[in-house]
């Protein structure tokens, strides 16, 4: 079986048809939600793209793998999917986007060449590289954001995008009046993107995966990594104006948020994205933007449906489809990710899996809760190996996907560590306290701050849309106790034993015994004769010198 894992950076649970979309019709995701499982209770073990991928990558939260902002370096010899996929005889390749950064002085402390294969490799993040493009080709005084060619930047010179950067220019950017009208300001996403459609990023990644698939020898996975619909929020004819004002809902918030806010949360309120989205004119043309930028996706994804379709493998085929985070677009007053709002931490995640034990599960949904660090032991399983419970933190939904109702967590966990946004310094916490946890139980859910701040504390029973901070008051404490116990079970997990796994510490178990390592014994008694056979017998030579006057015997 291969595994066609796809990742959308920045989509929404809620926004598709299939999870109740009341204006985004997304047939080719419903198409897959009605070939597999749709998962209701997914959740991302950080609201930041890199330290979230990073997690979905090694099936470790982090606080494990310790890259926890966009930018750290995930460190040398960390596991990763690719490392557990080629034991277990599976390639693994990736399409597109990954955002880690990788930790060049490690490799040099250990002499690991960039340019060898391992060296690639730990680079990559554990994968072998089809074409890696991380989608954000900004330039601004002090340079470019990504120093890395763009090799969708190269496709679009060869296909006759004059421009420096095309990715700026034209996938991003739309025309005002002769003038380059750019998707980074927010008054400009409702134009088409100055781009032939085939052009622009989705479509470009989605015509080099049908390229892979091609070619692929199995068994493989391809980690397909698109950019939207992610920021800039703007997209190309004919889907800039597919949704207009009257498709964008009021937005999910209420005054009652405001009012003696948690300090943490107040200061996101504060910043610069959430006034953006707090602006409805501002939501009244984004998030029509980011929904024709939706659309296009399922198009694409239907594009590569209908491939694995036509070519007869759709049939031992895996398809995940999933994403890094969600996008506030102005609920709870905030934009962007960053918090623990369902609108951010929430995702989608839909799995068909071929085999003929899912037949039982086709089309529907399970409320499990479910994190991203399951994504990579569910994978392994799939690929016939073993999953190495001591280095991967997630469990293998396959039992969900077959029908089976496993024990399982009581609560899932996500992380956040702010110290490099201007909130740390609003707040004056030191860089150690600027770090956020949620714990959440499929009802009450949990945020703790570092830095000697109360808790936050929502019913999502009672309060589906998260308005009431029932920490404010001290009626909840019984629930607050119970979610810190679940939080500090978490925290003494066993994260970093990672080099020996159960069955190796059980044959180490008195190993070395045999080996003739029998300290603390009395007359040797104590333990089976075979262990003592080679310190029993007659002496060898004797050099023993009874007293100083005795000559050698």
């Amino acid at each position: 079986m291969n595994i066609l894992f796809i990742m959308y950076d920045q989509l929404r649970f809620d926004y598709l048809s299939c999870a109740g979309h009341p204006h985004l019709h997304t047939p080719n995701f419903d198409r897959v939600a009605h070939k597999g499982v749709r998962f209701t209770n997914a959740y991302i073990q950080s609201p930041i793209c890199g330290p979230s991928r990073m997690s979905t990558y090694t099936g470790r939260y982090p606080s494990s793998h310790g890259a926890q902002w966009n930018g750290y370096p995930i460190r040398v010899g960390e596991h990763t999917l690719g490392d557990h996929l080629r034991k277990a005889g599976m390639d693994c390749w990736l399409l597109g986007k990954t955002h880690m950064k990788a930790d060049y002085g490690g490799m040099k402390r250990l002499g690991i060449d960039p340019e060898s294969p391992i060296g690639a490799r730990q680079a990559e993040c554990g994968f072998d590289v089809w074409v890696r493009d991380d989608g954000l080709w900004g330039e601004g005084p002090d340079g470019s954001y990504d120093a890395k060619p763009s090799p969708y930047n190269a496709y679009l010179k060869s296909k006759g995008y004059s421009s420096e950067n095309p990715w700026a220019s034209h996938a991003n950017a739309g025309v005002d009046d002769g003038e380059m009208a750019s998707g980074w300001m927010f008054k400009n996403a409702d134009k088409p993107a100055n781009i032939r459609e085939e052009d622009s990023e989705t479509p470009w990644l989605t015509d080099r995966t049908i390229e892979f698939i091609d070619q692929a020898k199995g068994p493989w996975c391809a980690h397909v990594s698109y950019i939207k619909p992610h920021w800039p929020y703007i997209v190309p004819a004919p889907y800039h104006d597919m949704y207009g004002p009257n498709h964008v809902p009021a937005a999910t918030r209420h005054a009652i948020e405001r009012e003696d806010a948690h300090p943490v949360y107040a200061a996101f309120m504060d910043n610069s994205i959430a006034a953006a989205f707090q602006d409805d004119e501002v939501r009244k043309k984004v998030i029509p933007a980011y929904m024709g930028l939706i659309k296009q996706c399922d198009d694409h994804l239907g594009r590569v449906l209908d491939h694995l379709d036509e070519t007869g493998q759709m049939d031992d085929t895996m398809i995940v489809l999933t994403s890094d985070h969600g996008d506030y677009l102005g609920d709870h007053w905030l934009g962007e990710k960053d918090l623990f709002h369902d609108a951010s931490a929430k995702v989608p995640l839909i799995i068909y899996d071929p085999r003929s034990d899912a037949d039982a599960t086709r089309g529907t949904t399970c409320d499990a809760l479910v994190e991203s660090i399951d994504l990579a032991p569910t994978f392994v399983e799939a690929a016939g190996g073993e999953i190495a419970d001591h280095i991967l933190e997630g469990r293998s939904l396959s039992p969900w996907l077959h029908g089976q109702t496993p024990e399982w967590r009581e609560f899932v966990i996500s992380e956040y560590d702010y110290c490099l946004t201007p909130m740390c310094a609003a707040l004056d916490v030191s860089d150690r306290d600027a770090r956020l946890f949620m714990v959440f139980d499929g009802r009450f859910k949990l945020i703790h701050s570092e830095g000697g701040f109360r808790p936050m504390l929502f019913d999502l029973k009672d309060d589906p849309d998260e308005f009431h901070d029932l920490a404010k008051s001290d009626a909840y404490g019984e629930h607050i106790a119970r979610l810190y116990d679940f939080l500090g079970r978490w925290g003494r997990r066993m994260s970093q034993r990672v080099t020996r796994s159960a069955d190796d510490l059980s044959k180490m178990r008195g190993s070395s015994k045999r080996k003739g390592i029998l300290p603390f014994l009395v007359d040797g008694s104590e333990v089976p004769p075979e262990l003592t056979a080679k310190y029993r017998g007659p002496a060898k030579q004797i050099y023993i010198k009874p007293n100083e006057d005795d000559a050698d015997v």
